[in-house]
């Protein structure tokens, strides 16, 4: 028997990878944020928001390839003397968070809506599905303003920047549930009446059992590549809200909030406070937007 490492090398999904030059371009790019993200706090040169190792006579400071740049800071520095490559690293690691628990979150809640929307049908499915309706026609940018104010007004002041963290993944969960719901009510409806659910049913077993345990397993194929998809959104729509200034807090930034303090600076010389959080939003997303489109044509048989 070969070993399990050689059957997984020799799979039908790693082969697809391997022949891919997109999907490992963009795995090896993922790979390297993800390490530079996760592990700020051992591989930064610097604690970007320890004001006590901050120094503004090193504020405004090029990147090392500049005349006046140095070894010190590769990419420079900000206007508080921040290093701004330390500050890409913990910024990248608040988007990634935000966004990976609100696609959990939105994958949750849509999986369970579109299994009992699909199995149920009648007024059960219209209900849900009507709902999904009505916040599709809506940007998903305006429910999450919407749920963060709401919070902001019901929370009172001082815990506003305890809850941002929770209060942005769930606004970004809740504005993403419908795509999951439709995508497995569909193909719930087809797996409802296979012959293994008829059987099911037969032998007595309790409709959740059979939609979570049976169903379930049969229909994630497409919401694994719906949320591959979906981190890239949540990562962009986290960004643009931290931009806006109802994100995460200042103590606390994220590439959105990195984005927006080097807007400031951008039209008096100081580019590279806002390109490099810039161009590391794009890398970010480009590459998980890649592998989603590899991971769309792995699983799907009719191109394999």
């Amino acid at each position: 028997m070969k070993p399990l490492f050689d059957k997984i090398w020799d799979s039908d999904f790693v082969w697809s990878w391997r022949h891919s030059p997109v999907a490992i371009t963009a795995t090896l790019i993922l790979s390297a944020l993800l390490v530079c993200s996760v592990g700020a706090t051992w591989i930064a040169p610097y604690d970007p928001f320890d004001l006590g190792t901050l120094n503004l006579l090193d504020a405004l400071k090029p990147p090392i390839w500049s005349p006046d740049g140095t070894a010190d800071y590769l990419l420079g520095t900000d206007g508080q003397g921040r290093d701004i490559l330390s500050a890409l690293m913990y910024g990248m690691r608040s988007s990634l968070l935000i966004g990976a628990g609100a696609v959990i979150g939105a994958m949750a809640l849509g999986i369970s809506l579109g299994l009992i929307a699909g199995y149920a049908g009648g007024a059960v499915d219209s209900t849900i599905m009507r709902i999904a309706d009505v916040q599709l026609s809506f940007p998903a940018i305006l429910i999450a303003l919407l749920i963060d104010g709401i919070a902001r007004a019901v929370f009172p002041g001082n815990l506003h920047e305890i809850i941002a963290f929770p209060v942005l993944i769930c606004a970004i969960a809740l504005a993403g549930w419908p795509q999951y719901a439709r995508t497995v009510r569909g193909s719930t409806m087809v797996e409802k009446n296979r012959e293994y659910v008829q059987a099911a049913r037969i032998i007595g077993i309790s409709t959740p059992v059979i939609m979570f345990r049976h169903v379930l397993p049969n229909v994630l194929g497409p919401v694994l590549v719906l949320a591959t998809v979906h981190l890239a959104t949540a990562i962009i729509t986290e960004a643009t809200l931290s931009f806006l200034g109802v994100g995460v807090p200042a103590t606390t930034p994220s590439l959105g909030t990195l984005i927006r303090i080097g807007n400031d600076f951008l039209f008096s010389g100081e580019w590279w406070i806002t390109i490099f959080p810039g161009a590391a939003l794009v890398l970010l997303v480009l590459s998980v937007n890649l592998l989603g489109d590899w991971l769309r044509d792995a699983l799907n048989p009719r191109l394999n």
